[in-house]
């Protein structure tokens, strides 16, 4: 088995979508969330093909090789389900395993709720399962935002180009600030400031840059990152923020309705979304009643499959032996 992945361009859903795999047999399917790429799975990929399953990670669109189009609706959660029923036609496959993190899980299992044919099993990463609801996302975040006129950050990353405005003087310092401030690694912070803009600033005022880097990421890793966001800027992965309204509207025929297929939920102690989450996970068993296993990692953060790769890898290796 070669230990690097193989790398492929696929024409799926009208677009452009950059694939790394590696290994033989039934298709699992790896989905990264905001800001990062397929690179996010450099540590899943071969304990999964030594396991005895084809792991493919994708970058989305917006990201890496992947088409970049300019039009926001064409980041809605409609365009990336297609997206990902075409990459699983296009590697040969009928269906697949879906395994999502970030941005990637509610991709995810949106993909298992509309395409259950397609996506027979699903794994998330941070961010747990909440059917979509009666009330729009948008209010739902801006009633998150501190006191004080401070925005939460998905509402500040509503208004094209002004996350980008802050982002793209120093991506790199911006994107190590932004990993280490969002994991475990980082000092404690009351009501985790970094996720609430302060009125009339910036994300990065609230960003901790740490002078050593933490033992999950690594400099060459960090120059990988860093390296595809100075060629594609921010903008594809920050139209995803951009529609979630728009998802609302378009899935209001799914609300309240579980996800069937058999799945396993990861996230980490000190990760926001899945503290955020909190009665989400308390659903579960009737949100996801084919649910096999969830498990939260004691002092991880949010980068849950670097943060934590062995742990995560055999989590996900023991799920998929028993399907």
């Amino acid at each position: 088995m070669p230990d690097e992945p193989r790398h492929q361009v696929l024409a799926a859903n009208g677009a452009r979508i950059h694939v790394a795999s590696l290994g033989d047999g039934p298709l699992a399917l790896l989905v990264h969330g905001f800001p990062e790429s397929w690179y996010s799975w450099r540590h899943q990929l071969p304990a999964l093909a030594e396991a005895g399953w084809r792991a493919a990670a994708v970058d989305v669109r917006g990201y890496g090789r992947s088409s970049k189009p300019a039009a926001v609706d064409a980041y809605r959660m409609t365009c990336m389900v297609a997206d990902m029923v075409e990459v699983v036609e296009a590697l040969g496959e009928s269906s697949a395993v879906i395994v999502g993190h970030d941005w990637g899980a509610p991709i995810a299992w949106t993909s298992a709720l509309l395409r259950p044919d397609r996506f027979r099993a699903l794994a998330l990463l941070s961010v747990p399962y909440s059917p979509p609801g009666p009330f729009r996302p948008s209010a739902g975040f801006r009633a998150m935002a501190p006191p004080g006129g401070e925005e939460f950050y998905i509402s500040y990353f509503q208004q094209p180009g002004r996350a980008e405005a802050e982002i793209e003087p120093d991506v790199r310092r911006w994107i190590l600030g932004f990993y280490y401030s969002a994991s475990g690694d980082a000092p404690p912070a009351p009501d985790a400031p970094m996720f609430a803009i302060p009125a009339g600033g910036r994300m990065r005022d609230r960003l901790v840059v740490p002078e050593i880097l933490p033992s999950w990421l690594t400099e060459a890793d960090l120059d990988h990152y860093a390296g595809e966001f100075e060629r594609t800027g921010l903008t594809g992965g920050l139209n995803r923020y951009r529609n979630i309204d728009r998802d609302w509207e378009d899935l209001a025929g799914f609300r309240d309705q579980p996800i069937t297929v058999p799945s396993l939920f990861v996230g980490g102690e000190r990760d926001g979304p899945t503290v955020w989450g909190g009665p989400a996970i308390e659903r579960f068993p009737t949100t996801l009643p084919g649910l096999r296993g969830s498990h939260i990692l004691p002092g991880c953060g949010h980068w849950v499959q670097q943060e934590r790769s062995d742990e995560v890898n055999r989590l996900l290796v023991d799920f998929l032996g028993g399907l």
